[in-house]
């Protein structure tokens, strides 16, 4: 990131003969992770019932896990750099591990998002690391297909999240889309612990900027915040505006800081870069536009049409398929047609499938349009990553990695915050007016999105611009 420190064994190779069944756990680790954005979505109605909670504490039972998650990926990222990917690592699966078992424990609002914010807490620490163990474990073309297998899981569990959680709240109830988290953290533990060398990381610099995890995180609790609180004061209200010019105000402090401290959370001319500002755009842009959709359909297919738990999981089974399958087919895909064609069509496709239910809501157009457009953001998932990822030096894969999973938990707590907020009236079940509202802005938000990708993202041959 800036210089300062010797990289960690284990980030240049020296576990390269046994990469992929690091890559392997690894996987499974940051799934979880990112089931944790989506598995809750299906148990909400039931949550709501148990815990009595508002529509507000609904939205920040999503949001508090992802904006802690993204608040401070930077400074996991940087604590990945400091003390090695390893270490934090193993400290961030631990704690996220220990906070679900605690979350599937909560009586209250209150102990139920204390819980979610401690697993936000461990999951910044694991993902930038195990992200820089990734990009720096593999080199070149393989790259590029770790990098696709980690964006298929990642985009791929999302949608999986919604089925395994309608599976897990039909049966042995909602506490257990977080239990489940527990043996599986355990064993991942226990494996990595093994698998992973130990290493030593020399430092001539160990300090950490506290004063910027400060700013980037308060700046993004205001500007959710204020997205939430729209749904009842009115997106034009001065309440609203002043919150989201408080929040510009402190991102302007923030890379303001950056540039001046001796040790800063980001180096921000990593941002000046092409590729990285566009992979940081488009991961944004695709973990919003997922993460709204999911929260639409749980709730239109359990309020609106009255469907369990277990059917509508099950009813996302095709959305995680297409997730997957798109992924996939853009890995194989980006070397020959290139990011700018490839983000274009993702979002192209996006915008699409939701413009489906926007004009016809009804469950099966519903369904065909939201598997349209989740072949469309897993295709978005691994354009973004390939862009930002994958040319970066080893000594940056740290930070760099952080700046992306920072966008993705950002773009997830976005999604949430402006989708519940325009389809306020539905989520209580009174009409279905909202849901159509909110697939109409998500079909709107993906249309400008791709105007803006094909004149932000790097023209034909990514690999080399990438």
């Amino acid at each position: 990131m800036t210089g300062q420190q010797v990289s960690d064994p284990v980030e240049v190779g020296a576990a390269h003969a046994a990469r992929w069944k690091i890559l392997g756990f690894l996987g499974v680790a940051q799934l979880m992770l990112i089931l944790d954005v989506t598995v809750v979505a299906i148990a909400l109605p039931h949550i709501q019932s148990d815990l009595g909670l508002s529509r507000e504490a609904l939205t920040w039972t999503v949001s508090a896990y992802t904006l802690t998650f993204g608040g401070l990926m930077l400074l996991g990222g940087r604590l990945a750099d400091i003390f090695g990917a390893r270490r934090v690592l193993l400290i961030g699966l631990t704690l996220f591990t220990a906070a679900s078992l605690m979350a599937g424990f909560s009586t209250s609002a209150e102990t139920l998002l204390l819980g979610r914010v401690g697993q936000g807490a461990g999951a910044a620490l694991l993902s930038p690391a195990a992200l820089s163990l990734v990009v720096s474990l593999f080199q070149g073309e393989e790259r590029n297909r770790a990098l696709g297998v980690w964006s298929a899981l990642g985009g791929g569990g999302a949608a999986l999240g919604v089925l395994i959680g309608g599976i897990l709240t039909a049966g042995p109830g909602w506490e257990w889309v977080f239990w489940v988290n527990v043996p599986i953290g355990l064993v991942i533990l226990v494996a990595l612990t093994k698998m992973l060398p130990t290493g030593l990381t020399s430092l001539t610099d160990p300090r950490l900027d506290v004063l910027g995890a400060v700013l980037v995180t308060a700046s993004s609790v205001v500007l959710i915040y204020a997205f939430v609180g729209a749904g009842e004061t009115g997106w034009f209200a001065a309440r609203t505006g002043v919150l989201v010019a408080a929040s510009a105000i402190g991102f302007a402090l923030f890379v303001a800081w950056q540039r001046t401290t001796a040790t800063p959370l980001m180096d921000v001319r990593l941002l000046a870069r092409r590729p990285v500002a566009t992979g940081t755009f488009l991961i944004f842009v695709a973990t919003a536009l997922m993460v709204a959709v999911f929260f639409l359909g749980t709730f239109y297919f359990q309020h609106g049409l009255g469907y369990g738990p277990m059917r509508a999981g099950l009813l996302f089974l095709p959305v995680a398929l297409a997730t997957m399958a798109g992924a996939q087919l853009t890995g194989r895909l980006l070397a020959r047609l290139g990011v700018r064609t490839l983000a274009v069509s993702g979002l192209g496709l996006a915008a699409a499938g939701m413009a489906i239910p926007a004009l016809s809501l009804h469950v099966g157009w519903a369904l065909i349009g939201v598997v349209i457009a989740a072949a469309g953001t897993g295709a978005l998932f691994v354009v973004a990553s390939a862009t930002a990822l994958g040319q970066v030096a080893p000594h940056e894969a740290g930070i760099a990695s952080g700046i992306v999973s920072t966008s993705h938990e950002l773009g997830a707590s976005i999604g949430a915050s402006v989708i519940s907020s325009v389809a306020a009236v539905s989520l209580t079940g009174a009409t279905n007016d909202g849901f159509t509202r909110g697939f109409a802005v998500a079909a709107i938000a993906a249309a400008a999105s791709a105007l803006i990708a094909l004149a932000l993202t790097p023209g034909p041959q990514p690999a080399e611009q990438a």
